[in-house]
């Protein structure tokens, strides 16, 4: 024991454990929050020849050319959908006013579901305001939006805004329809005690019932291409919601998201 009576293998796992979280932070913080693009390819680098993960990369790449990563933090899902989702409304103008008029009134609703005003009105004035800076319908602008786009996700303060906004949209949706989404909660959380420990809270993984919730509420359709160490050589895809177009592309890998691009 040390001077104070408490074994010295106690200040020792402690000291380990400290010293992991910062080594975890410090790489975390390496990455950046979401890259340029890059091959599919580049995924080989990872898994030193892994007989498993190089066929699964083979079959992904004939589907997708490009992925970004995103920054393993628990937000990737959140960062991963916002970005892939405002390029894609790049090159869709139509679409664009429709999920900024959406955006816009989304606050209103957030408040009839008894979230309070003040805390919503920052998150929502920046969400407003990232999707205003990439506005493929505003002519007079004299900017590169894509790189803007960029630009602004790899600026901690905008681009963590925008993932506690859609983690308040999703808590939202979650609270709008808890006896739907009740069923697919696991263990004994209610949806109260989920939406306030495992949604709302930055650094909180996503499961299916985070992109469930959030592209009901968005009107927005993702695929996901699901990569881990399962038989077959073949990445699974799974659509969310059921049944709709998918307008974002996701790379999961057990406890992360990253962006995907098709080839056609």
């Amino acid at each position: 024991m040390d001077s104070t009576g408490t074994p010295e293998t106690v200040n020792r796992d402690e000291l380990i454990m400290m010293q992991q979280r910062q080594i975890e932070k410090e790489i975390s913080e390496s990455i950046p929050l979401v890259s340029d693009l890059q091959i599919v390819s580049t995924l080989n680098q990872e898994y030193n020849g892994d007989a498993i993960y190089t066929s699964k990369i083979e079959d992904l790449g004939e589907k997708y050319k490009f992925m970004r990563r995103t920054r393993p933090d628990g937000n990737c899902f959140f960062r991963a959908f916002a970005y892939a989702y405002l390029e894609y409304l790049l090159t869709n103008k139509e679409d664009y006013l429709a999920f900024k008029d959406l955006a816009q009134k989304s606050k209103d609703k957030l408040v009839q579901l008894g979230f309070p005003s003040f805390t919503l009105e920052d998150f929502h004035e920046t969400f407003m305001e990232v999707i205003k800076r990439v506005d493929p319908t505003d002519t007079a602008k004299d900017v590169d939006i894509k790189s803007e786009l960029h630009n602004v996700f790899n600026e901690q303060g905008y681009s963590d805004y925008v993932v506690v906004y859609l983690r308040l949209i999703t808590s939202g949706k979650l609270q709008e329809e808890a006896d739907f989404y009740q069923n697919f909660i696991e263990g004994n959380f209610t949806i109260e005690e989920f939406r306030h420990q495992e949604v709302e809270p930055m650094y909180k993984e996503s499961d299916h019932i985070h992109i469930i919730a959030l592209c009901t509420a968005l009107n927005v359709g993702v695929r996901v291409e699901y990569m881990d160490r399962g038989e077959g050589g073949k990445v699974k895809a799974h659509d969310f919601p059921e049944g709709t177009d998918p307008k974002v592309f996701l790379l999961y890998r057990p406890g992360h998201y990253d962006i995907l691009y098709p080839r056609n």
